[in-house]
């Protein structure tokens, strides 16, 4: 008879793997395309008709890629679309959300201390999100904006911002930068269901049928490609910020995700300006610094914590004054999953094997205590053992008195 417990947590390991396959080559695909869409040779007369070529080398052989606007003298039977890598990502993506923070919301999605809500509620604003946001998205690219790319892409920030925001104030930090990492991802997974696959079909079908194809198909669907682009590097930091509690456990979590953007926008811009062999603009590399050492500084504002370079001894953190108040803190709020054999229901073992018991044991782990209970709010996740405000300033006041010594 098989453990529920366990095999729902391998459960959740399998949907995880699958997720990161297929978004790597759903990632890996969308990199290399543009890459090689930037980079083709265009200055030269194709006899096919083509137009831009590249040759390339890897494994051992050489590739000669030919690109045509419009379509060969035969259209191949064999014609690869590329789609299932972004529709498997996301159906995987969505299968993990709901694995993880739908049956697991009371840990992770819900927050009494944002917002009091049932499971339902918090799931019911989870979905609906994700599907409005999709709607705002695709109204504003058909609007008269969709003509200036520019001012579309500031409108859409904005989006983002107000978005982010409202994650924020809805669902547990953690909750929240995930699900503005999955609000993005739905946003170029319908880009490619429902405007660049389509709008290829009828590009298609018209080659085919001998037609001239409307240049507005081609046109919307490089517009939303485009989007896509830029938007990739942000979803990944998101998808990974739940393992960092510095950047989804404070006040400007929402801040944060929302610079996040703009290092997408820096980063890509140089690798595009580069493949596009249109230069090396160097100057994205200080913005994306200036913006990240923005986010650290953010992380722990408004303590603007000096962190030591490395971490005391614990016999140091154990010897401190306070240390006593601190074991009791942690006893009574972690100590119930942070256990050898955890008391809270559904839990087998300590979660990622940090045991929270003994004096020693806090005294060993200080530094984590500190970060993801003192300065950040990640655990207890959703605040789910009432962790109160002057528990938290006691476990800060304990950390720093060992580094100002």
């Amino acid at each position: 008879m098989y453990d529920l417990a366990a095999f729902g947590a391998w459960l959740e390991f399998a949907v995880r793997w699958l997720h990161v396959i297929t978004a790597i080559a759903w990632i890996g695909s969308s990199f290399y395309f543009i890459a090689l869409d930037l980079g083709l040779n265009r200055d030269r007369d194709f006899d096919t008709g083509a137009d831009g070529e590249q040759w390339q080398v890897h494994g051992g052989g050489f590739y000669h890629i030919q690109k045509y606007l419009v379509a060969p003298e035969k259209m191949p039977d064999d014609l690869i679309w590329f789609k299932w890598e972004s529709y498997a990502t996301w159906l995987s993506g969505f299968a993990l959300l709901a694995l993880v923070y739908y049956l697991g919301a009371e840990f992770y999605l819900i927050d009494p201390a944002v917002m009091d809500l049932l499971t339902w509620q918090a799931v019911a604003i989870s979905v609906a999100s994700l599907a409005v946001g999709w709607v705002i998205y695709d109204q504003l690219c058909k609007s008269p904006l969709g003509d200036n790319p520019t001012a579309l892409m500031l409108v859409l920030f904005g989006v983002l911002l107000a978005m982010s925001y409202f994650y924020a104030s809805v669902f547990s930090g953690r909750a929240a930068l995930l699900h503005l990492g999955a609000f993005t991802a739905t946003i170029m997974t319908a880009n490619v269901a429902h405007i660049i696959i389509p709008n290829q079909r009828i590009v298609v079908a018209d080659l085919i049928a001998g037609r001239t194809p409307d240049p507005k198909y081609g046109k919307i669907a490089k517009l939303r490609s485009t989007h896509n682009n830029y938007l990739t590097l942000p979803v990944i930091f998101l998808m990974l910020s739940n393992h960092y509690p510095l950047s989804f456990g404070t006040q400007y979590a929402w801040i944060i995700a929302s610079l996040v953007f703009l290092m997408g926008v820096t980063i890509r811009h140089w690798f595009n300006t580069v493949h596009a062999r249109k230069g090396h603009p160097h100057w994205t590399w200080g913005a994306t610094a200036v913006i990240f050492l923005a986010i650290i500084w953010l992380s722990t504002a408004p303590a603007n914590v000096q962190s030591a370079s490395t971490t005391p001894a614990s016999e140091r953190f154990a010897a401190a004054e306070g240390f006593a108040d601190v074991h009791g803190i942690v006893q009574g709020r972690c100590s119930m999953c942070h256990a050898p054999e955890p008391t809270w229901d559904g839990l087998l073992w300590a979660p990622k094997g940090v045991v929270l018991l003994d004096p020693e044991d806090v005294a060993l782990h200080a530094r984590a205590i500190y970060l993801q209970s003192g300065i950040s709010h990640a655990m207890p996740p959703g605040n789910i053992s009432y962790m109160e405000e002057a528990e938290r300033a006691a476990i800060v006041a304990w950390y720093r008195s060992v580094l100002e010594r």
